[in-house]
């Protein structure tokens, strides 16, 4: 077979890429695919890689909850984020990425009738106490979640919770024992028919609570104050009221202690 010059030049270029593009690696072609968070299955992860992975949980109600799961390999222990209104999970976002770090496992869910949860992302607005008040079954939802499919055990998920959040959040442990740690940011005496000095009087041996407040936020130091008191003697407890910090998660943002604050109160007494 004759070839012309230019037809043998053509070839001799061809080759040439084919030989460039293999020592390379096809690195200026293929994307590096380490650098790629696994979506597919929640909680599978390369080498050093932290993912978010966006789930639904259902209520036994029916509910559908939105929730992110911030998924480690080994962790420590597990975290629910409950936000308060009219916020998402969204406000946890950098928090629960902190938590990620050490090898904590969060999972921030949008409660029934906030972001991306059923019902819209500000039905609650038009919520009834009652309504309200059913939010602990997304708490219910999500604790089930974590023992059924993350191994997660009761003495080892911790429940931090904003405003009506932390409310829920004081109720689940209260009704139920077994679990052992609540973060409470700017808890109230009663949101939406939530009342709490009931709850902490139920509290037993074993569990641990910390309040966290601040002054400028109306009345809510004095009210953290009264359920601190009242909680049972013998419990592991701490409370931390700051001057200018505001209310719920915004705590998290304008007082940059209070990680570190959270991360040794759960760690003292693991």
């Amino acid at each position: 077979m004759n070839l012309k010059k230019p037809a043998i030049s053509a070839i001799i270029i061809l080759v040439s890429l084919v030989t460039i593009i293999g020592l390379s690696g096809l690195n200026f072609i293929i994307t590096d695919t380490s650098k790629i968070e696994p979506r597919q299955n929640p909680g599978i992860q390369s080498s050093g890689i932290k993912s978010m992975d966006k789930i639904i949980l259902t209520t036994e109600d029916d509910v559908k909850i939105a929730a992110d799961l911030y998924s480690v390999n080994k962790p420590r222990f597990w975290l629910v984020l409950i936000h308060m209104m009219p916020e998402t999970k969204d406000s946890y976002k950098e928090f629960a990425k902190r938590f990620q770090n050490l090898d904590f496992e969060s999972i921030a869910i949008d409660l029934r009738g906030h972001g991306q949860s059923d019902g819209g992302s500000d039905s609650y607005r038009n919520f009834s106490n009652e309504e309200h008040q059913k939010s602990i079954l997304d708490l219910k939802a999500t604790v089930d979640y974590l023992i059924k499919n993350r191994g997660a055990t009761k003495d080892k998920i911790v429940f931090i919770g904003a405003s009506i959040g932390a409310n829920l959040s004081l109720q689940y442990i209260s009704d139920n024992l077994e679990f052992k740690t609540a973060i409470l940011l700017s808890t109230g005496l009663d949101y939406h028919g939530i009342k709490t000095e009931s709850l902490v009087k139920n509290l037993k041996l074993g569990q641990k609570i910390f309040f966290i407040s601040s002054k400028d936020d109306k009345n809510n130091a004095e009210e953290n104050q009264t359920l601190y008191d009242l909680i049972p003697d013998g419990l592991e407890k701490k409370i931390k009221i700051y001057e200018n910090a505001g209310h719920g998660t915004d705590i998290l943002k304008n007082e940059s202690d209070l990680f570190n604050l959270i991360i040794e109160f759960i760690k003292q007494y693991d």
